[in-house]
């Protein structure tokens, strides 16, 4: 075990330049960027993120010769919409700030060696450095994702479970009726329907509509402060969960389902084991690799991907809204070191749910297996 997890890891590293490599790529032919952003709010035309559009898309990841410096004033002004008339020393200031003289391979390499060591620079935009920033947003992040995953298994699985032992039963039915429908109705659509209905919309106004924790948070009790918390979190949670309910549950009833028809259970009944017996002694452990399997796309999905309209319905700054907004205001040093933040998780996660699959079933031997 010990080779194969040390082959992942060092596999880590390849992965990594490969996604970001990708990454780094595409951004050389997206429009816009952080150059034509600040020529925009100079000459009054930022008035949104549908016009900060490059005609040629050659701002931050243009071709090595349009961003390799020597060319005159009238060449290096045509290269970003809106520049014309502009001191082309400006210009040539922009993109020295944002380090857009240098070649797109340079800048590539250069900031994977800061990567290594976790350098990430500063915001564009923000005057604050990028690991300060997302560390920042994190709480609301890791509470959103870690709560929600935790409550999700901690619901479905069992839920699952007693759906496949009663399958076809009418409680199996009416559940599978609740499940289907919750899985319908988008996430960002019941936020708003909750909001309406419990945070002071139209009905109620039972729950908080701003941040993680009130803001005399620092004045309460620890108990107070338990119970504050996850008062803020309840409608998130409840609006993020809705989906992954529907996911976890059904996968985990038809994987029971699978299990109970084969003949190890048959044999296992025939030597007058109790169903509990047989259903958690047997096909427990069988039944839940699957569910394993889908546990890192389901914690990194809900960790960072899946809560941007819920951070802005609820008003919780988050990871999600950070990732947005830099999208939007084209601050490529936040995109790319969340991207490369969030893909290092998820290798690390991907190797930990393996890891546990052994601790489930020991049958599974990944130090034979080639990578």
């Amino acid at each position: 075990m010990g080779a194969y997890i040390l082959r992942r890891l060092l596999l880590i590293i390849p992965t990594l330049i490969g996604i970001m490599a990708i990454n780094f790529a595409v951004i050389q032919f997206a429009p816009g960027g952080p150059v034509e952003r600040i020529i925009a709010q100079v000459t009054g035309t930022d008035v949104g993120a549908t016009d900060r559009i490059s005609g040629g898309g050659n701002d931050f990841a243009g071709s090595g010769t349009n961003q390799g410096g020597g060319s005159g004033g009238d060449d290096l002004n045509s290269k970003y919409r809106g520049a014309q008339g502009l001191d082309p020393e400006f210009i040539k200031e922009l993109e020295k700030q944002f380090g857009f003289d240098k070649p797109p391979l340079e800048r590539f390499l250069t900031m994977l060696g800061n990567y290594a060591t976790f350098d990430f620079g500063d915001s564009y935009f923000r005057d604050i450095k990028v690991l300060d920033l997302i560390l920042e947003k994190m709480p609301v992040s890791i509470s959103l994702g870690l709560w929600m995953t935790l409550i999700s298994y901690l619901v479905s699985i069992p839920l699952g479970i007693r759906k496949a032992v009663s399958d076809g039963s009418s409680f199996d039915v009416w559940t599978s009726a609740v499940i289907i429908v919750g899985y319908a109705i988008p996430g960002f659509l019941f936020a708003v329907l909750l909001v309406v209905l419990f945070a002071g919309g139209s009905f109620l106004d039972w729950f908080p509509l701003r941040g993680l924790v009130s803001d005399n948070f620092e004045d309460l009790s620890l108990f107070e402060k338990i119970v504050d918390y996850f008062w803020h979190l309840a409608l998130p949670l409840i609006s993020m969960a809705l989906a992954a309910f529907a996911t976890t549950t059904l996968l985990t009833k038809n994987s029971f389902l699978d299990e109970i028809r084969k003949q190890y259970v048959v044999t296992a009944r025939a030597k007058g084991l109790t169903e509990r017996q047989v259903l958690y002694g047997h096909v427990f452990r069988n039944a839940m690799l699957i569910i394993i399997a889908g546990f890192p796309g389901a914690f990194i999905g809900a960790f960072f991907g899946g809560s941007l309209l819920i951070e802005t319905i609820f008003s919780l700054d988050g990871l999600g809204l950070l990732s947005f907004e830099s999208v939007i205001n084209r601050d490529y040093a936040v995109i790319f070191a969340t991207l490369y933040i969030f893909s290092l998780m998820g290798l690390i996660v991907s190797l930990i749910s393996d890891i546990t699959y052994t601790l489930i079933d020991p049958r599974i031997d990944f130090e034979s297996r080639e990578v």
